[in-house]
């Protein structure tokens, strides 16, 4: 055996030897849902992973499960103390989420069953590994919800927004221009503001990052709501003047000049660049290290609340048992009403 390999298993059998006992049927009888649900909506996650990998606007859904582990990995030293009681409740989360997804297939809205395909394995995870587990890890459970695409929605009025702040700043630098929707008119030639220009990949990016940290290094949510308005606000204005900055170049330079300047500038440089001066303006507001985020494990244990609906708790092996005979019900329901709605 090669030394790499012998390190690899080495370290592999450390970190299965740090989960305690009473937790590994637990994540046996998670793994086995999860691939069973993932198996039933395996279209939807084909359909999901393609917009991930090619289309600009959602590439950035590539780095949230790096994002999840990592968020996990922070809370392991306190989830571990706990003991797993897979609650039976969670299990109209599953029947939702798969009931949302089977009238997603149904009705072909894609956005409606990649929702309940996602939400499917959150509200396995809450079934699975119980109540108190889940509230200790809410941050990464609601995190999986950015690993739906969504955006195209908004678009048209993001298209519409950049237009008026492009037109407004250009004609208060003092280049004469006319607009008619997204049509801007300049003496050098006619701008449009095209959807990839609408700066929606920016807006959704930067919300999820927002998200990230505002529960992550913010305690109040005062804080985290102005953190999160900045987060919206900044990148549509930074947007425009993104488009306003094209217009005003091509006047002296030429729009060859200006579009090549756009596509080299701008882009993720220009984002990262708004990302640092958000995070800049909020650095001296932090006042939680990441690893402190969420609940710790004593405020859990000492919710009443939680006592009394943890004592709906069943076995791991009945819990995958049910979340299993809810995959199978509906995987058959799509099976044979599908064919009906296509006809």
């Amino acid at each position: 055996m090669q030394p790499e390999a012998t390190l690899e298993t080495g370290k592999a059998a450390a970190i299965i030897d740090r989960i305690p006992e009473r937790w590994r049927s637990s994540l046996v009888a998670l793994f086995a849902s999860v691939a069973g649900l993932f198996l039933v909506t395996l279209r939807e996650w084909g359909e999901m992973f393609h917009q991930w990998w090619n289309i600009d606007t959602y590439t950035h859904i590539l780095l949230i499960p790096f994002v999840i582990v990592w968020l996990v990995a922070l809370k392991f030293d306190d989830v571990v103390k706990l003991s797993p009681r897979a609650w039976w409740p969670g299990l109209w989360l599953v029947a939702a989420g798969l009931g949302l997804w089977f009238v997603g297939r149904v009705s072909e809205v894609n956005l409606i069953a990649h929702i309940g395909a996602v939400g499917a394995v959150q509200g396995a995870i809450v079934t699975v590994l119980g109540l108190r587990a889940s509230v200790l890890l809410a941050l990464p459970l609601c995190f999986l919800a950015f690993g739906v695409p969504f955006g195209d929605e908004i678009i048209p009025p993001l298209q519409m927004l950049t237009a008026e702040i492009a037109i407004a700043l250009t004609v208060a630098s003092g280049v004469p221009a006319v607009i008619d929707g997204i049509y801007i008119d300049t003496p050098v030639g006619l701008f449009i503001v095209a959807e990839e220009c609408s700066g929606v990949k920016f807006l959704i990016a930067m919300v999820t990052l927002a998200v990230l940290v505002a529960f992550t290094r913010f305690e109040t949510w005062t804080r985290r709501a102005l953190f999160m308005l900045a987060s919206i606000i900044v990148p549509i204005l930074a947007n425009g003047v993104r488009a306003w900055g094209t217009i005003f170049i091509a006047q002296s330079q030429g729009v060859e000049f200006a579009a090549g300047f756009d596509h080299i500038f701008y882009g993720w440089i220009f984002f990262a660049i708004v990302v640092a001066i958000l995070l800049a303006g909020a650095w001296k507001f932090f006042d939680r290290e990441p690893e402190n985020y969420g609940w710790s494990v004593s405020e859990v244990e000492g919710w009443d609340w939680v006592d009394r609906l943890e004592k709906h708790a069943v076995s791991p092996a009945v819990a995958f048992g049910a979340i299993a005979a809810l995959a199978i019900t509906g995987a058959v329901l799509a099976a044979i009403v599908a064919p009906v709605a296509m006809g």
